[in-house]
């Protein structure tokens, strides 16, 4: 299993079109993206946020979480890191 880590920066004033573009857009995507077992994304603290995504490979991974795939109105990706998932508990 494999973790894409995405750290966020998020535009205050078009964070109700970030909202709607995650909900309507690209949740959906990447729920149907290939390998995708499950992902979580936290609340913007001081406009950062942060998001892990799990894959079966790390290819898949790696192309679900590519920055171009990620646009939505006010959002800037800032890095994305894939790891092999050590261990779970």
């Amino acid at each position: 299993m494999y973790a894409a880590v995405m750290r966020l920066s998020f535009e205050a004033e078009l964070a109700p079109r970030a909202a709607a573009a995650f909900s309507d857009e690209l949740l959906p995507r990447v729920k149907q993206a290939d390998g995708f077992l499950g992902g979580y994304w936290l609340d913007p603290s001081a406009g950062e946020g942060l998001g892990l995504i799990l894959f079966e490979e790390e290819e898949q991974a790696r192309q679900a979480s590519s920055p171009e795939l990620w646009k939505a109105p006010g959002v800037t990706v800032q890095s994305v890191n894939v790891s092999r998932v050590a261990a779970t508990a």
